[in-house]
């Protein structure tokens, strides 16, 4: 395929994390489900940032944080996604370049605000997320920029953004130029809560041969296939994607490759704070060391010590630096 300017484009939601503690007494209050993902309308994110003790902002987005990863980790990465011409939106465009990621989109002049989720983090470091994605999921075709696509060896799809019809024709679209390319395409279905509502699209996608490269979680794997066990779905996705990499938690992560199984324990980990972004940053390590030319069982290491070194701290992004932090 020759060099490319990039080694990872992505595309997904342009949203700015608003984290903050509370208790489970705190959930309970506003019908939050511990550890879960729901949609809310600017108005309900209003009232219930409006309930949240001090909180902290930072860009967040789950492709866009596995961007940042990339970055961090020596990477050249890029994002494509949709934010608004207000605060929050000058904020998360800031952000992305300070971590050396390219990230062009023009911003919305008239339309909903920036999108924002806000993060409630519980004793146990589970995260709560309360999500209005707002211009994020106005991102249409006519932004994309094709060059830019076909100039990056990976275009990485978030789950997340493939609900609404605009952004998901975007990925369709951006799907095609990757492959017209030849360039590798990556999806990661995000959230399992995502699932129920797009499973059909999520499989023609990977049916017609859409997705070269899938993440997921034991339990994302289950639901998406209907069946009753990871074994047997695992047989069924792996033989549909030439890549298949699940992440098993405390398990560690395995990847399936053109038939051949890897898998690998979990990086040691010590006190566990947030596990916002355990899930982008494994998909950061994983994706730059495959990036970087190494084997299925450096990859898989490489993302589960990424992943293992942002839950010991706040937020969904690296501090710093992150090439010492997973050998590359």
């Amino acid at each position: 395929m020759g060099e490319t300017r990039f080694d990872i484009v992505a595309m997904g939601d342009a949203i700015v994390d608003v984290i903050a503690s509370c208790d489970d007494e705190f959930l309970d209050t506003h019908g939050l489900p511990r550890g879960s993902m729901q949609l809310l309308s600017p108005e309900a994110a209003d009232v219930l940032y409006a309930a949240m003790g001090q909180a902290r902002e930072m860009s967040g987005g789950s492709a866009a944080n596995s961007m940042a990863g990339i970055a961090a980790m020596g990477g050249k990465a890029a994002f494509i996604g949709q934010i608004a011409d207000d605060q929050l939106g000058a904020i998360f465009r800031h952000d992305m370049r300070a971590f050396g990621v390219d990230f062009a989109t023009s911003a919305l002049s008239d339309g909903p605000p920036t999108g924002r989720c806000l993060i409630l983090v519980t004793p146990d470091g589970q995260r709560t997320m309360n999500t209005a994605p707002g211009a994020s999921h106005e991102l249409t075709a006519a932004t994309l920029d094709r060059d830019l696509i076909r100039d990056s060896a990976i275009l990485y799809l978030e789950g997340y953004l493939f609900g609404p019809d605009k952004p998901r024709a975007a990925m369709m679209e951006a799907l095609a130029i990757a492959h017209g390319a030849g360039r590798e395409v990556a999806f990661t279905l995000s959230e399992s809560v995502c699932i129920a509502a797009r499973k059909e699209p999520f499989l023609a996608m990977i049916d017609d041969g859409g997705v070269d490269l899938l993440f997921c979680n034991e339990d994302e794997a289950i639901i998406l296939t209907g069946l009753a066990t990871l074994d047997a779905a695992l047989a069924q996705l792996s033989a549909k994607v030439p890549t298949l990499v699940v992440t098993r938690g405390q398990a560690g992560a395995l990847a399936i490759e053109n038939g051949e199984r890897v898998d690998v324990p979990a990086a040691p980990v010590g006190k566990v704070i947030d596990t916002t972004g355990a899930g982008d940053m494994f998909a950061a390590g994983f994706l730059t060391a495959r990036a970087k030319g190494h084997d299925l069982k450096r990859c898989l290491e490489t993302g589960g010590l990424a992943a293992a070194d942002v839950i010991q701290r706040y937020g969904a992004r690296p501090d710093g630096d992150m090439r010492k932090v997973v050998g590359l």
